[in-house]
């Protein structure tokens, strides 16, 4: 069984977005995704941002693929950007397969799949599962397929077919049968000269190992499929609470009602409020934003990942740009 690496996610996060592709190119736009050009799908882009509240990691993918900044004044400049959308046509038309992410992430917004990008989408998939899926892959049990909403159904336990009692009495039988035949064929070729006349050598069914660890092996993954329902239960029960203090998150219990304002959601709770200075460094070696902001009025607060704001969690952080720095921080002061 290969390890469950980048390389294997990749792949099923490119399957599931060609999956949606082949079902919606001939839906509302079609003319764009029916004989995909670089051209139509330039246009296509533009209408999916400049028409939608596109979450922040679109912008950032925007960003990250085209080398600019989504602009809705810059529609004449964007036009001129349709090579860039080259890979993601050959990708649509299955002529190549593309190396970089981003090429795959924007394919993902033209067809409107989710979850998206591929590092959220990664982290929607339990490694647990996807192992035990690897498991299944060789047995006529398998069956894998994609849903219209993207997800894959190898990683939604829901989907696996039951082993049923007959099917599993059929493996047994059928197992029993050959390993019988197998045995019987063996003791035909053995040197009968080491016999010794007059004894009768009783056939011995030596198939009995061979469905106990079939049995054992069925065992194991019911095992993996009841600590995964656990898994999914525990995750319904009653979360605790978290509570914006000053520049940071805190946990709390529940309120006498048992009720929450916030609650406790690990991907931001390591979220901080973060003074900017001269030396504050806004970008990897990417180029990829690594403050997050939001404008308060005339001026913009800053924040060291993504997260809804925590004063009003109706709205989202968005990754800094080089406008928003030019315009609102830079007169920052100097770092100690």
């Amino acid at each position: 069984m290969k390890p469950m690496n980048n390389n294997t996610l990749e792949d099923l996060y490119k399957k599931a977005i060609k999956e949606k592709y082949e079902e919606v190119k001939n839906g509302d736009d079609f003319y764009f995704l029916n004989a995909p050009t670089r051209g139509k799908l330039n246009k296509l882009c533009w209408e999916k941002f400049a028409n939608n509240d596109m979450h922040s990691n679109d912008l950032n993918v925007f960003n990250s693929l085209l080398g600019l900044s989504f602009d809705i004044s810059a529609k004449k400049k964007f036009k001129q950007e349709t090579d860039l959308f080259r890979p993601v046509e050959k990708f649509f038309k299955g002529e190549t397969d593309p190396d970089k992410i981003d090429v795959v992430d924007m394919a993902a917004i033209l067809v409107d799949f989710n979850p998206r990008p591929f590092n959220k989408f990664r982290k929607e998939i339990d490694p647990e599962n996807l192992k035990l899926i690897e498991e299944l892959r060789d047995t006529k049990h398998y069956k894998p397929e994609f849903s219209s909403v993207g997800f894959s159904n190898e990683i939604e336990i829901k989907n696996f077919p039951d082993l049923k009692n007959e099917e599993v009495k059929e493996d047994k039988n059928e197992e029993v049968e050959q390993d019988e035949a197998d045995v019987i064929e063996q003791d035909e070729n053995q040197d009968l000269e080491t016999i010794p006349a007059g004894i009768s050598t009783p056939v011995k069914i030596g198939g009995e190992d061979r469905v106990k660890f079939r049995w054992k092996r069925y065992f194991v993954i019911a095992s993996f499929l009841a600590v995964f329902v656990i898994i999914i239960y525990l995750s319904m029960l009653p979360k605790d609470c978290m509570q914006w203090t000053g520049n940071h998150y805190e946990r709390i219990e529940r309120s006498g009602e048992g009720y929450c304002d916030t609650y406790y959601d690990a991907r931001y709770f390591d979220l901080k409020k973060i003074e900017v200075c001269d030396s504050t460094k806004f970008f990897d070696d990417n180029g990829r934003a690594q403050v997050w902001y939001i404008r308060v009025g005339d001026s913009v607060e800053c924040y060291n990942q993504f997260a809804p704001y925590p004063e009003n969690t109706q709205r989202f952080l968005k990754p800094i740009t080089q406008y928003i720095i030019k315009q609102y921080l830079s007169d920052r002061p100097k770092c100690n």
